[in-house]
């Protein structure tokens, strides 16, 4: 995924949750109903996420420093991570209560009975622009990979996360109008309580695989398998290397890869001869995966005893 392609899909949703907001807002005021309150919230939450996210983008571009080495493309990890807590806390945990609140003390919309509906209709066909982008700008990666793997795979957590954050955006949105459309038709509060109660129970949700996905993120992914065989092919396709030994990557952040290889050499290589061999893996590392930015190969002689250890979880050492 590129990073431009995620910034797209987050000003997308960031123009068009902030004026939704607004709407929401508004219906909240002259009708007083709790669906709208819920949803007002979610999209201030949502506008907020957007921002942590773009500012999430601009911290990870900072140069590394003897302090941080490998550079902060991790912060973009960090920032999805908050997003996640906050839709769980402020979208999420509000609605419940509101929802509760409401059941326990109905209210019918008495003014303004169009209000809501008009809102909830052009708050879905705002929130649809916004989802059709994340879509859109996905899609461009993605591949052939089915959507649910791409949330579950995507090292670059922006695209997943503005996506899930629409979907239920959409979804949210028809619960609300299912609620105050219930409360018009039968005069009964309840109705309303009950579709603020579902947009909750929907954004813990949400929130909930965001923190999954993003703490896999934070503790650290390998590479996907596909580059992994790439890499591998790579440091295989060039002379004086018999075999890998072992080999592990880590995402220092979506675009950067760090690669560590022991391979097996020949027990006559020449130093300069081996220099030479392991410059031009490195190269062929690059072109193959042009995010493996931090490379580290060890040259070794290959012992059945040593490889043994290592694959039953040993310190590699003679």
């Amino acid at each position: 995924m590129s990073t431009e392609g995620g910034t797209k899909a987050i000003v997308a949703a960031l123009a068009a949750n902030l004026g939704i907001a607004v709407t929401k807002f508004v219906a909240w005021l002259l009708t007083n109903s709790s669906s709208m309150l819920a949803e007002a919230i979610h999209s201030v939450a949502d506008s907020g996420n957007q921002l942590l996210l773009l500012i999430g983008g601009k911290q990870a571009k900072r140069k590394a420093t003897p302090e941080h080495p490998f550079g902060y493309g991790r912060e973009r990890y960090i920032y999805a991570f908050i997003v996640s807590i906050v839709l769980f806390s402020v979208g999420g945990l509000f609605a419940l209560y509101e929802g509760y609140h409401k059941i326990r003390h109905p209210e019918p919309i008495h003014g303004w009975k169009w209000v809501p509906i008009l809102v909830l209709v052009i708050a879905i066909g705002l929130e649809s622009y916004s989802f059709m982008t994340a879509i859109r700008e996905s899609n461009h990666t993605r591949g052939k990979t089915t959507w649910v793997n791409f949330v579950r795979r995507a090292k670059a957590p922006e695209l997943p996360v503005v996506l899930l954050e629409d979907a239920g955006a959409l979804i949210g949105l028809v619960l609300a109008l299912f609620g105050v459309a219930l409360t018009l038709i039968t005069g009964d509060g309840v109705w309303d309580g009950i579709g603020t109660g579902a947009i909750g129970v929907l954004l813990v949700a949400i929130a909930v695989v965001l923190a999954i996905e993003t703490k896999s993120l934070l503790i650290g992914e390998g590479a996907s398998p596909e580059d992994v065989k790439k890499i591998e092919t790579a440091i295989l396709a060039g002379d004086g290397i018999e075999r890998i030994i072992h080999m592990k990557t880590l995402h220092l952040g979506p675009e950067e890869l760090l690669v560590a290889v022991k391979i097996a050499v020949p027990r006559a290589e020449r130093a300069d001869d081996l220099a030479s061999h392991i410059d031009e893996t490195e190269q062929r590392i690059r072109e193959a995966v042009p995010i493996a930015r931090v490379i580290y190969i060890e040259p070794d002689i290959f012992s059945e005893r040593r490889a043994a250890a290592v694959a039953e979880g040993a310190p590699a050492t003679a």
